[in-house]
């Protein structure tokens, strides 16, 4: 509303109430009841006076809440994460979407055969070749404090839409940062170990102190927490990573984690779906089988996993775990799109699904890169870890594009969540 017709607005107020109390007035005195005394005038003055100050009052109340309110109204409106996610994708090249689906070594991005503690001009141009979604870093790449940030902060610089800079910490045996003392981080014992407490502030803070001391470094995601159940004595893989034999304990204590690791801001990955704790290989090694009915899996494997979810976890990661009872062939998990969509589906997780590293002999014994990047995709899986040959497995995706074996819209799914939760995340700014 405009000054000049609020100004009105509040002159037609006071002069309707003045209005009102000449005929009070009137009244009065044809009744008889005009007062007779100087006080009592006084006093009706008085109270025809607070009458308009009251009314006038409330007309610019009214008055200045309208104008607020025009004035919100006419104000843009702040884009939503998934307009603001929408926008940059309309703007990226088939080829560009594709590679945002790769998490991988720093070292796959150079071609270098060493292993790198810093990323100078060498990454920068190869990230510009292979402008990936995010780097996965190992003990190998990490030095102190002091070099870890910097090149954390260098790779950050040379990417464009900005990188998920992930670690395997998750206390323990598996601490890429929590067991080297140059780093000056909290260290650990076994998640087994904090399961046996029964104490789930314990496994809050594991997850709370570890995100908040890795964030600090620049790290953004951690793969963790392990979410199997350790109920085979003879697996060699899992162990003391996890929380405990029992479902139930396990359920608690990875949704406590993952509440903690939610609270320090870092990004969190349950792992290793279905579940890795009743098999007697390592999928590291070569073919993993879990010889499970759906129904046991939702006894066991999945109790942890739901809880996790229900917790707020923002990734999963599947396992390169064949489950021939509810699969019906030997094709492991991460590829399977029955598993992923036992995932989605049935388990109601809407987040990121990621694999398990491409480059174990699960998957190098049975397939190219190419063809594992495909049939994952296909499955529904959102992100590849680490392909033994990142060019080939992106060009295997983008042919399957092109010859119409995957839609474009199939990628821009899995791309769009990866934007929104680089947007809600922090790492596009």
């Amino acid at each position: 509303m405009s000054k000049k017709k609020r100004k009105n607005y509040i002159g037609n107020i006071a002069a309707l109430v003045l209005t009102i109390a000449a005929v009070l007035l009137l009244v009065w005195v044809a009744r008889g009841l005009v007062p007779t005394k100087i006080d009592d005038v006084a006093a009706e003055t008085e109270a025809t006076t607070e009458a308009i100050t009251a009314a006038t009052t409330s007309a610019t109340t009214v008055s200045t809440d309208a104008t607020t309110e025009a004035t919100t109204e006419s104000e843009p409106a702040e884009p939503t994460v998934e307009e603001q996610a929408l926008e940059i994708l309309s703007g990226m090249t088939l080829r560009e979407q594709v590679y945002q689906l790769f998490i991988v070594r720093p070292e796959q991005i150079t071609g270098s055969s060493e292993k790198l503690t810093e990323a100078g001009s060498d990454f920068e141009e190869g990230l510009e070749a292979y402008p990936v979604g995010g780097i996965a870093m190992f003990s190998e790449n990490i030095v102190d404090r002091e070099q870890t940030e910097e090149m954390i902060s260098d790779m950050q610089s040379y990417s464009t839409l900005g990188l998920f800079i992930a670690v395997d910490e998750e206390g323990g045996t598996v601490a890429r940062i929590g067991n080297n003392s140059a780093m000056g981080t909290t260290s650990f014992p076994s998640m087994k170990t904090i399961g046996n407490t029964g104490d789930t502030g314990e496994a809050y803070n594991v997850g709370y102190t570890i995100g908040t001391e890795i964030m600090e470094l620049g790290f953004n995601l951690d793969f963790a927490p392990v979410a199997d159940v350790d109920s085979n004595p003879d697996n060699t893989v899992i162990g003391d990573r996890a929380f405990s034999t029992i479902a139930d304990i396990a359920a608690e204590m990875v949704a406590a984690a993952v509440e903690g690791f939610s609270d320090s801001g870092i990004l969190c990955t349950l792992k290793h779906f279905p579940g890795h704790g009743d098999t007697s290989t390592d999928s590291h090694l070569g073919y993993t089988e879990l010889d499970k009915s759906i129904d046991e899996l939702w006894e066991t494997e999945f109790v942890p996993f739901a809880s996790g979810i229900e917790a707020g976890a923002d990734l999963v990661m599947v396992g390169h775990i064949s489950v021939p009872q509810v699969t019906g062939d030997d094709t492991p998990a991460s590829l399977s799109s029955t598993m992923i969509s036992i995932l989605r589906d049935d388990l109601g997780f809407s987040g990121l699904i990621i694999t398990d590293s491409m480059q174990m002999e699960a998957i190098t014994d049975r397939y190219t890169s190419a063809e594992a990047a495909v049939m994952a995709i296909k499955a529904g899986v959102d992100i590849i870890l680490m392909p033994e040959n990142l060019e080939e497995a992106a060009n295997g995706i983008i042919e399957a594009v092109e010859n119409g074996e995957i839609s474009e819209e199939r990628i821009a799914e899995s791309v769009l969540k990866i934007l929104e939760t680089k947007i809600e995340s922090g790492i596009i700014g």
